[in-house]
């Protein structure tokens, strides 16, 4: 039988992320062929506990690109309950370092140019690891791009974008760009619009195709029923293909 896929989202106030979320999940449902809901931490409902009692044994993807608490704590906790598996969540994945640089260069064309600095603009974290998602996208968007990368963060870390936009300025650089460490819109992506001195803000990413094809990934991965529930973790392909796609949806 096949399992159930459960996208498990923080959530926001924002109506254009439930859209955004939507689409993510048409797509994954077209890829894998299995039934895809969705589950939120905050803001949203339906919320993930009351998704899973209605699908024991599904399998849930953390739709998250850092470590922190939800992904660790929260998430694994809730699908104990429902004898559900957890898979790892986007963090560090080359998949969604090239679905950033394909929203960078989209915004760098509706500006005029190439930027000439790139601050990846992530999420934050109190959590330790809680950012090595955003670091790992600098160092994998640095080995794309011939310009210098540097990460910021939005809440609970620093730099914040606006200090690392204003510092990269100080350095020479005039044409600074905003790759979007997120993947919806939200309180977020609206205070990155308004950062000072910016060329180009990409659009976050949940409805890249590429992030369709790696949740689809892992949730092939989680098999038929043969991982383990609820606390295990399941793994994915350690690489994918490190070539831009420009067929970003």
């Amino acid at each position: 039988m096949t399992r159930d896929l459960v996208l498990a989202v923080h959530g926001s106030t924002a109506p254009e992320a439930g859209a955004t979320i939507a689409r993510l999940a048409d797509s994954v449902r077209g890829l894998t062929g299995a039934p895809v809901a969705v589950g939120h931490l905050d803001h949203q409902s339906p919320s993930l506990p009351s998704v899973l009692a209605d699908r024991p044994g599904a399998v849930v993807v953390p739709l998250l690109l850092g470590d922190g608490y939800h992904r660790t704590v929260d998430i694994p906790a809730v699908a104990r309950r429902f004898d559900c598996a957890v898979t790892r969540g986007l963090s560090g994945e080359h998949a969604v370092a090239l679905a950033l640089y394909d929203r960078l260069r989209a915004a760098e064309r509706a500006a005029g140019g190439p930027a000439d600095a790139v601050v990846v603009a992530g999420a934050g974290s109190s959590r330790p690891g809680g950012g090595d998602g955003t670091l790992a996208a600098v160092r994998q968007l640095g080995l794309l791009l011939p310009v210098p990368v540097t990460a910021a963060y939005c809440s609970a870390s620093t730099p914040a974008p606006a200090e690392a936009v204003a510092l990269l300025h100080a350095r020479g650089f005039r044409r600074v760009a905003v790759a979007t460490h997120l993947l919806a819109p939200g309180r977020f992506t609206r205070a990155l619009a308004a950062v000072p001195g910016t060329w180009a803000v990409a659009a976050p990413i949940a409805d890249h195709t590429r992030v369709a094809r790696l949740v689809g990934a892992r949730y092939a991965g989680a098999g038929a029923g043969t991982e383990g529930r609820g606390w295990r973790h399941v793994r994915s392909p350690r690489r994918l293909r490190a070539r831009p796609d420009s067929r970003g949806m």
